[in-house]
């Protein structure tokens, strides 16, 4: 189903959060920060990928923020799983891995967002919130990464493949949202209202029959739908 871009958590109820790594000091230190986040309540925390499953599966949490190196199930394995047995769950990837090779599978896996562990704690809270409304984000460094590993293999595949037509407004925000942009911030750059953004992320994905933002950023780098230098 593609993604409609609605937010997760509503009626003013706050964010529900579980925290997941292996470092139970990291762990503990990252549930107190957020606890102070009048929006944000952690309902639960775990040490590992299988019972990070099975906690999201019994308190279906808004957003889980998880590592991606972990014993017995890693982080990506996990983000799999959760999203086949609770896939109203918004998952966060929170580590110190900056393998491009970890974010693709990651988002290919369902996450949402992907954040290196050297974010701050108001990144990390604003990075709960924006992905509970809907939306995805990436670590800009990530970003950078990521759209540079497939413009190699943009230029390395020198097959065309009929593309479905996206609009020129289409374009804009698409190259937006590949910057890192919210949609908060793509409306002011564009002179738009937020609503116009998300029903024009939604027709964009609905024309590339994809889920999320981040897999219409590949996508379209890959196609060479996008004109990045």
């Amino acid at each position: 189903m593609v993604d409609q871009e609605q937010p997760s958590a509503s009626g003013g109820e706050p964010i529900r959060v579980v925290v997941v790594d292996d470092q139970e000091l990291f762990r503990r230190g990252l549930t107190m920060l957020l606890g102070v986040e009048g929006d944000i309540e952690v309902v639960g925390e775990a040490g590992d990928g299988v019972a990070a499953t099975e906690l999201a599966t019994s308190v279906a949490p808004d957003v889980v923020l998880m590592d991606v190196r972990m014993p017995k199930r890693s982080g990506i394995e996990a983000c799999l799983a959760i999203k086949e047995t609770t896939p109203t769950a918004r998952i966060i990837m929170l580590t110190v891995s900056d393998e491009e090779a970890d974010l693709y599978d990651a988002v290919k896996n369902g996450a949402s967002g992907y954040l290196l562990k050297d974010s701050s704690i108001d990144e990390v809270a604003q990075a709960v919130r924006v992905v509970a409304d809907g939306q995805s984000l990436i670590s800009p460094s990530m970003a950078i990464k990521l759209l540079d590993e497939f413009k190699q293999m943009s230029r390395a595949d020198r097959q065309q493949v009929p593309t479905p037509r996206l609009t020129e407004r289409e374009l804009e925000v698409l190259k937006l949202v590949a910057q890192g942009l919210n949609n908060r911030e793509i409306a002011k750059r564009l002179f738009i209202s937020e609503n116009t953004v998300k029903n024009h992320v939604r027709n964009i994905l609905e024309k590339l029959q994809l889920h999320s933002r981040m897999e219409a950023v590949m996508y379209a780098v890959r196609e060479k739908l996008l004109d990045i230098p």
